[in-house]
């Protein structure tokens, strides 16, 4: 173990220069969204790839795609029989808005006491960056490392990764592994360590719902043709019944319930309504009936609606009956759902049930993904229980993911590789929201785990 006590004090010395350099990092504001960030893309991408060749790594690649450049790198001397991984992250983020909702500005990164604040640092730069970090601290001491890296840093998670799936596949020997270990995702608590092994599908359409073929003066017009507004709020009101259940045919079919030791094991975790909405803001909990909280987060499907627009809303009155009105509708999925189908389903649903009067455009998305979850038996899985036990003191919780990661099919169906989550990001840290922030301390517990857990697994190299 000498080795890697090494290795953990190269780390606390360097406690000072980790958090500058994410600070540094997390000032490009590397948006993927939006066109006129384009620079800053690939400026965050030369970052990293620096950052990377300075650790001492030497393959480092940048690889093109038709939209943003993903960054590459290798480490490929552990030996014969050494294990493989491939670690997985990525430098986008997503947009700051609304911008007067933030206490600090996003791209200038603020430290009050044992956080970080701006866009980015949780979700997903502090938790990649420390990976990096950990192989600076090993080759910088050790020389090598105890096993062999693959590293992909992509630059489109926040826009769904939709052009991953065509890298993986036309790099699949060079990205050959084990198993992936995930930077990107989230514990779910900072008090109560824990282990992610699922995650939600994602279904995603956009609605346009259109009446007369221009804005009409609402006192001359209103009551002769439909408003748009009024027709596109009946079609989003009966996505629901009443007790909060999604009413589209076929929504829920191939669906398992869970099993009674599941409800019970999700039922014993540290969790209350009460501290949710502490967390949350909210007034009450709502959703399906007959499902806990954490049952219709992590194990249940939903539609929900992200955006409804139209018409005429700026400051005053201007009494307008729109031309059009807007949507966008997400559905998160569980195992059994496949997001295609979901979203045939959908568009043949509002089809069915549009108002007369109006008429109906629906656009799918690219941004969609099926459910995942990690075997219980996983390999990785063990290791990363174990490193997490060492480090907090008490074993690690087994939770899952509201959210939805593409690129964990992309990983599955494309290399035949199984992700751990390995990420010291918290759930409450604000992401995609103003005031997003990272747990400083995080940054130096997620690296002496990282540096735990690939010593780990690659410690028969040294026998």
């Amino acid at each position: 173990m000498s080795g890697l006590n090494d290795v953990l004090a190269r780390l606390d010395e360097r406690v000072k220069a980790s958090l500058s350099e994410l600070i540094e990092f997390a000032s490009i504001p590397s948006v993927s969204a939006q066109p006129d960030h384009r620079p800053d893309m690939e400026r965050a991408a030369a970052w990293l790839s620096e950052r990377l060749q300075h650790a001492g790594l030497k393959t480092v690649e940048l690889w093109p795609t038709a939209g943003h450049t993903a960054v590459y790198a290798e480490y490929l001397d552990a030996g014969e029989g050494a294990p493989t991984l491939l670690v997985y992250g990525h430098y986008d983020v997503q947009p700051p808005d609304p911008l007067e909702k933030w206490h600090t500005p996003p791209f200038t990164p603020t430290v009050k006491g044992e956080r970080v604040y701006g866009r980015g640092v949780s979700d997903d730069k502090g938790p990649l960056l420390l990976t990096v970090q950990v192989v600076d601290a090993y080759l910088s001491t050790l020389g090598r490392l105890p096993l062999n890296l693959k590293f992909l840093f992509e630059g489109e998670e926040e826009m769904g990764s939709a052009h991953l799936n065509e890298l993986v596949a036309q790099n699949a020997e060079r990205l050959k592994a084990d198993f992936v270990l995930s930077a990107d995702g989230g514990m779910w608590s900072a008090e109560t360590p824990s282990l992610t092994v699922s995650a939600r599908g994602l279904a995603a359409l956009e609605l346009t719902v259109r009446g007369p073929a221009k804005d009409l003066h609402s006192g001359r017009h209103g009551g002769s043709v439909h408003n748009p507004l009024h027709a596109l709020a009946t079609l989003i009101a009966e996505l629901h019944d009443g007790s909060g259940r999604v009413t589209v045919p076929g929504f829920y079919d191939g669906i398992t319930e869970l099993t009674p030791q599941q409800r019970e094991g999700i039922a014993q975790l540290p969790f209350t309504d009460d501290a949710y909405l502490t967390q949350t803001g909210a007034p009450a909990v709502y959703g399906e009936s007959g499902y806990s909280t954490l049952e219709r987060q992590w194990h249940r499907p939903t539609l929900e609606v992200n955006g409804m627009w139209g018409g005429y809303t700026g400051e005053g009155s201007k009494t307008v009956l729109p031309a059009e009105a807007h949507a966008k509708i997400t559905c998160r999925l569980v195992p059994g759902q496949e997001p295609g189908r979901i979203t045939e389903l959908l568009k043949t649903h509002l089809e069915a049930k549009l108002p007369s009067g109006v008429t109906l455009e629906i656009h799918g998305s690219d941004h969609g993904a099926r459910a995942y979850r990690l075997p219980d038996d996983h390999p990785g899985a063990a290791v990363a229980r174990e490193v997490l036990a060492e480090l907090y003191g008490v074993a690690p919780l087994d939770v899952g993911m509201g959210g939805s990661i593409p690129v964990l099919e992309t990983f599955q169906s494309v290399l035949g590789l199984d992700t751990v989550f390995f990420s010291f990001a918290v759930g409450d840290e604000d992401i995609h929201a103003p005031n997003e922030f990272f747990r400083v301390p995080r940054l130096y517990e997620g690296q002496k785990a990282w540096a735990q857990f690939w010593w780990k697994l690659g410690e028969k190299t040294y026998e």
